[in-house]
């Protein structure tokens, strides 16, 4: 899958290009509904399939220039690539930075220089729930009455008895239902980044942990967890905190920190992806160290058990 950024779009197909617009945050099952339907239509019409995702998240950058609390983010850009880079239904993606000028756009200046002239579209799919150009002036109606390309809308995609959509991710997310969360996902939650250097706080806490740089978005769950991580080194069971940890830091940035069960390698530097499995408790301001210490004790005894409750169960499915 080949990968442009900024302004630089993908030469034309001698045949034109299938293309899907939409910010894709999760890559859910409704979104990876859209990416088979544009896979299937791409083959059948011999045009190579595109999606053009946004980067910031057009509510994010809305968020910024009003000084207001920016939205949760599910998957930072280097996931959501992987993510759709799996699907195995593109030829390429454009991360299309949006800015003032691209929030100015008007919708048929859109239409003319993005899908016409950079994208030589022939076929269009969109979400239900499309709009596009300043003040989200474009939408289905504009688009279908364009001539040169065929515009399709998928409907929502149910999941369990709800739509499948990034908001219902979050929510789910937000509640500690990661059950829920992967219904919708089609797949576990998980984020990644490289291991850095922390405090070294946790294992003065007898507790030590991997400390995982996230770009600075806001996330929808806080609290402890118990995780399944993978890295070089294969995969590891462990316990994860994500959140401010307010008993030692008074930063506000959220911090992923990682205990690893029965592990004593150094991952400094490493790229780790950190799946979350079970919510524990939520985050807690404790009124002392000693308090903090035997709440670490009790988590990792309950993520330890857990494990192993879940390891016995695939045990007995497969006897």
């Amino acid at each position: 899958m080949n990968i442009r950024f900024g302004n630089t779009a993908f030469r034309p197909h001698p045949h034109g290009s299938a293309v899907t617009i939409g910010n894709f945050d999760g890559v859910h099952t409704g979104h990876r509904h859209i990416l088979q339907r544009l896979h299937v239509q791409a083959q059948e019409r011999n045009l190579h399939a595109i999606a053009m995702i946004f980067e910031p998240q057009p509510a994010e950058f809305f968020s910024r220039a009003a000084k207001q609390p920016a939205p949760s983010r599910i998957t930072p850009l280097r996931d959501k690539l992987r993510l759709l880079a799996q699907t195995g239904c593109l030829h390429g993606v454009w991360v299309q930075r949006f800015n003032a000028h691209c929030a100015q756009t008007e919708a048929e200046d859109f239409i003319r220089n993005t899908l016409r002239e950079r994208l030589n579209t022939r076929y269009l799919l969109v979400g239900d729930d499309f709009r596009f150009g300043k003040a989200r002036g474009g939408d289905f109606s504009l688009l279908s009455a364009q001539s040169g390309f065929v515009t399709e809308r998928t409907p929502s995609i149910l999941v369990a008895g709800g739509r499948a959509s990034s908001t219902a991710v979050r929510q789910a997310l937000a509640e500690g239902s990661l059950h829920r969360a992967e219904q919708i996902l089609g797949y576990g939650y998980s984020l990644s980044g490289r291991v850095k250097h922390g405090a070294k706080i946790g294992r003065t806490l007898g507790c030590p942990t991997a400390n995982i740089h996230l770009p600075s978005h806001t996330y929808a769950l806080q609290g402890v967890f118990v995780v399944s991580v993978r890295g070089a080194f294969g995969e590891c069971a462990g316990v994860a905190s994500f959140g401010t940890n307010p008993t030692v830091s008074h930063t506000p940035e959220a911090k992923l920190e990682v205990h690893l069960f029965d592990f004593s390698g150094c991952l400094y530097g490493e790229r780790i992806q950190v799946t979350f499995l079970h919510k524990l408790r939520d985050e807690a301001k404790f009124d002392s160290i000693a308090a903090l210490q035997t709440q670490i004790a009790q988590d990792i005894e309950t993520a330890r058990a857990w494990h192993q409750a879940h390891r016995d169960a695939e045990a007995a499915c497969g006897a």
